[in-house]
């Protein structure tokens, strides 16, 4: 009887082992989009994200979902004294959780903490000027992603972009963006495709769209997408994701190659919101 006990505690332990710790985060995951959503937080959301009420009922249901494991799972931190709130951190999320809803399911996975400052902050920036000359210098920032673990925002910047939604500018959209981008460890604006038969048609559509977006940049030439993107291939992915959630109708017009490849990407359109 004893060994027969040990034997299944083994067999347990293997199982665990081996299969236990995406299954048990699944299961977890599914648990929490299947609580009920706070009719406060719903609120909130609807007060401060011009795009949720015009999303269909399943896509807020899903966003809600996604909204409650990203706050289970992701540690916020308020910098510089900044006293963080659960207004702050849902309207954080509901943003950032647009780019889960076709469904991935990974969360950021390399995503650990958000920090969140009052306003811009300052940080130490080396850069080369030549000769094997270095220069550090001390630059305001609004936002940034690293690929190790951290995503970092201005609050007063986030307010801004909710206030102003349809400018194409987003700090929350534009992170996560690179969140995406650098699931490989890289950020060089080729986020994980569906498909290995995906990726030679992604990388001739963005750098004919990047190489345009330079040559327009240079020449004073007005864009739908902000002049930002032509900083390197990384960035345009950013600013790109941007535009295609904000200024959809635009950038379909403009740039509708572009646009193919994002709403297959993302698998959402974005036009049926605007």
């Amino acid at each position: 009887m004893v060994e027969t006990i040990i034997i299944f505690l083994i067999i347990g332990l293997i199982i665990t082992g081996i299969l236990g710790y995406p299954v048990l985060i699944n299961w977890r995951r599914s648990r929490l989009k299947d609580r009920p959503f706070p009719p406060l937080w719903n609120a909130i959301i609807e007060n401060n994200l011009p795009i949720y009420p015009r999303l269909s009922p399943s896509e807020r249901r899903r966003l809600q979902g996604h909204i409650q494991v990203f706050l289970a799972e992701k540690q916020f931190i308020g910098c510089r004294g900044l006293q963080l709130t659960q207004e702050m951190k849902l309207i954080v999320a509901a943003i950032g959780c647009l780019l889960l809803l076709n469904e991935r399911g990974k969360y950021f996975p390399k995503l650990r903490s958000v920090l969140i400052y009052p306003s811009a902050y300052l940080v130490n920036e080396t850069t080369s000027i030549g000769n094997y000359v270095v220069e550090e210098r001390r630059v305001a920032r609004l936002g940034e992603s690293w690929t190790r673990d951290q995503v970092v925002l201005s609050w007063e910047q986030v307010k801004r972009d909710t206030c102003n939604w349809q400018n194409g500018h987003n700090v929350v959209l534009h992170e996560f963006a690179h969140q995406l981008d650098q699931e490989d460890g890289k950020a060089e604006g080729v986020p994980i495709l569906q498909r290995n038969s995906d990726y030679p048609i992604w990388a001739q559509v963005m750098t004919e769209e990047y190489q345009q977006l330079c040559h327009d940049v240079e020449r004073g030439i007005k864009t739908v997408m902000d002049s930002y993107g032509a900083t390197n291939p990384a960035e345009f992915f950013a600013v790109a994701t941007e535009t295609f959630f904000e200024k959809p109708h635009q950038l379909l017009k403009k740039h509708p190659a572009l646009y193919e490849q994002l709403q297959s990407y993302y698998q959402l359109d974005p036009v049926q919101w605007a």
